[in-house]
C-alpha cells in the first residue's frame, strides 16, 4: 500500500466530511479523450468519498429528447444539494463540444459565444453561491493509451468499450477544442504514471477543499448589512380605458381562439413560450392566468404556482427549482410567481441577505437569457394594482364564504410592508427589463381589461417571433 496516497485519501475524506456539515455543495468534473484514466481515477475517488452524499454523473452525447431542452438542462436538473459532491464524468465542456462537433442546434449555435457565455454564466452564479467547482483534464501519454485500448479489445468482454471508443470526437478535435475552452480552472493531470496522478488528484482536491472550508468561514463571520428602504414610488397605473363588459365576452373568446392556434404554430416550430406573473397580492394574477390557458391544448402547457421553498428546494440554488420546470422546445411554461421572489418577498422579508438579492439581478438576467438564446420567448407580467383597491378586494374575499381561502394572515402581513414591496418592484422592473425577456406593467385595477392587455400582449409577441408580424 502506498502509504502517502492513503494518507491524503483520508485527509480528502475528512474535509468532504466537514464540506457535508457546513452544506456546500461541491461539484468535480473530469475530462479528457477516452481511456485517458478519467474512469480509474473517478473510481478511486468515489472509493474514498462517503456514498451517502456522493453522486456520480456520467455526461453522454445529447439524444434528441436532450435537443429539446436548453443546452444546459441537465445540469441544471443535476445541482448538488448542499452539502453533497457530485462527480462529473465528461460535463458542459463535452457537451459543448458535442453541439459544435455534430453541428446540433446549428441555427442557433453558429456562433459558438452563445454557449460559452451561457457556462461561464452558470459557473459564476453557482460559485456566487458558494459552489466549490473543482475541474480536472486528464491525459496521458499517447503510447500508454493505445496499449489500454489494445487490451480492451483483447478481451471479449470489454471489446465494445474499446469500439465505443472509435465512435468518440477524433481526439486531435476534442484536444483543440478543449484547449480553447480550458483556463487555469482546470487542473491538468497527467495519467501515464498512475501513482503520480492519483497523488497530483488528491492533492489538489485537498487544497481547493481546505480553500472552500476557509471561505466558507470567513463568509460566516461577516455581518450583512441591514437594508434601509429609501424613498419610494409606485408602479400603480390607470387603464386608459376600461373595456365593456358586451365588448369583453366576444373579444376574449377571440383572442383566446388565436392564441390556441398559436400554441400550435409554436409546437410545429419548437419554439418554447415562458409566461411569468408577478404583483401584488389579489392583483388577479390567477384569473389572468385562467383566461391565457382556457382554450389551450392541455398536453402542451403547465402551471407552476410558486409557494415558500421546500427543504428540499432550500438546498439547492435557488434557481434549482425553476430550471427543472422551464419547458422542452414547442411547450409553454406559466409561472405564477416566479424566480423573482429573491428580489421581492426574499429581499422584503430579509430570507436572502443583501448580497444574495443584490447579486439577483444579474444572475436571473443570465439565467433568461440561456433560454432565449436558444430561441425561447420569454414575457413578463407585473400587475399593478392600487393599495385602496387591494384593500376593496381583501374584504370582499373575507365576505364571500367560496373565497375565504384566499385571503390569508400573510396578506394582511405583506400589506403592512406595501411601500417596500412596491421599492423591491421597481427595482426589479427596472433592472431586469431586457430587450429579450421584456416586463409588461399591467394595470389590474379593472381586471377584465387587464385580461385582454395581456392576451393581445402575448399573441402580439408570439406571431414576431414566428412570422416576424410587429403589430397586432
Amino acid at each position: 500500500m502506498n502509504q502517502k496516497i492513503e494518507q491524503l485519501r483520508l485527509k480528502a475524506a475528512e474535509l468532504t466530511r466537514h464540506t457535508h456539515e457546513l452544506g456546500i455543495p461541491v461539484m468535480i468534473v473530469f475530462e479528457g479523450v477516452p481511456a485517458s484514466g478519467k474512469t480509474r481515477l473517478t473510481n478511486e475517488l468515489l472509493l474514498t468519498l462517503d456514498a451517502k452524499y456522493s453522486h456520480f454523473i456520467a455526461t453522454k452525447p445529447p439524444s434528441d429528447f436532450d435537443l429539446r431542452y436548453q443546452f444546459l438542462q441537465n445540469f441544471w436538473n443535476t445541482l448538488p444539494s448542499k452539502g453533497h459532491i457530485n462527480i462529473y464524468f465528461r460535463s458542459w465542456y463535452s457537451h459543448f463540444i458535442d453541439y459544435r462537433v455534430h453541428e446540433l442546434k446549428k441555427s442557433i449555435f453558429q456562433n459558438s459565444t452563445v454557449m460559452t457565455e451561457a457556462i461561464q454564466n452558470f459557473e459564476d452564479m453557482l460559485m456566487a453561491d458558494q459552489h466549490e467547482i473543482i475541474k480536472f483534464y486528464i491525459e496521458i501519454n499517447e503510447e500508454k493509451r493505445q496499449e489500454h485500448i489494445e487490451q480492451m479489445k483483447a478481451n471479449p468482454l470489454t471489446n465494445w468499450k474499446a469500439q465505443e471508443y472509435e465512435q468518440f470526437i477524433p481526439k486531435a478535435q476534442y484536444e483543440a477544442m478543449m484547449s480553447e475552452l480550458m483556463d487555469d480552472s482546470f487542473k491538468v493531470i497527467d495519467y501515464t504514471h498512475r501513482a503520480a496522478a492519483i497523488e497530483q488528484m488528491y492533492r489538489y482536491l485537498i487544497k481547493r477543499l481546505e480553500k472552500a472550508i476557509d471561505n466558507y468561514e470567513k463568509r460566516e463571520r461577516v455581518i450583512d448589512g441591514q437594508f434601509t428602504p429609501g424613498f419610494t414610488t409606485t408602479r400603480f397605473q390607470k387603464p386608459e380605458t376600461k373595456i365593456k363588459k358586451s365588448e369583453y365576452d366576444a373579444l376574449v373568446e377571440e383572442l383566446q381562439l388565436r392564441l390556441r392556434e398559436l400554441q400550435f404554430a409554436l409546437y410545429e416550430r419548437k419554439i418554447p413560450l415562458v409566461l411569468v406573473y408577478e404583483g401584488m397580492d389579489a392583483a388577479g394574477k390567477g384569473g389572468n392566468i385562467k383566461r391565457v390557458r382556457e382554450l389551450l391544448d392541455p398536453t402542451g402547457y403547465a402551471v407552476t404556482a410558486i409557494s415558500a421553498p421546500t427543504d428540499v428546494e432550500l438546498n439547492h440554488h435557488y434557481l434549482w427549482r425553476f430550471a427543472t420546470v422551464m419547458p422542452k422546445s414547442g411547450h409553454i411554461s406559466i409561472f405564477d410567481r416566479s424566480w423573482y421572489g429573491r428580489v421581492l418577498v426574499e429581499r422584503v422579508e430579509g430570507f436572502a441577505s443583501q448580497d444574495e438579492w443584490s447579486r439577483a439581478y444579474d444572475e436571473i438576467n443570465a439565467f433568461e437569457k440561456m433560454w432565449t438564446d436558444e430561441g425561447a420567448i420569454v414575457l413578463k407580467f407585473f400587475l399593478s394594482l392600487d393599495k385602496e383597491e387591494q384593500l376593496k378586494r381583501f374584504k370582499a374575499r373575507e365576505e364571500d364564504k367560496n373565497k375565504q381561502w384566499k385571503i390569508t394572515d400573510e396578506d394582511w402581513r405583506n400589506r403592512e410592508k406595501w411601500d417596500l414591496y412596491v421599492e423591491a418592484s421597481d427595482d426589479m422592473i427596472e433592472k431586469t427589463n431586457t430587450s429579450y425577456a421584456p416586463w409588461l406593467v399591467v394595470p389590474a385595477d379593472h381586471k377584465k381589461t387587464a385580461r385582454i392587455q395581456v392576451l393581445k400582449y402575448i399573441i402580439k409577441k408570439c406571431e414576431a417571433k414566428l412570422w416576424g408580424v410587429k403589430d397586432y
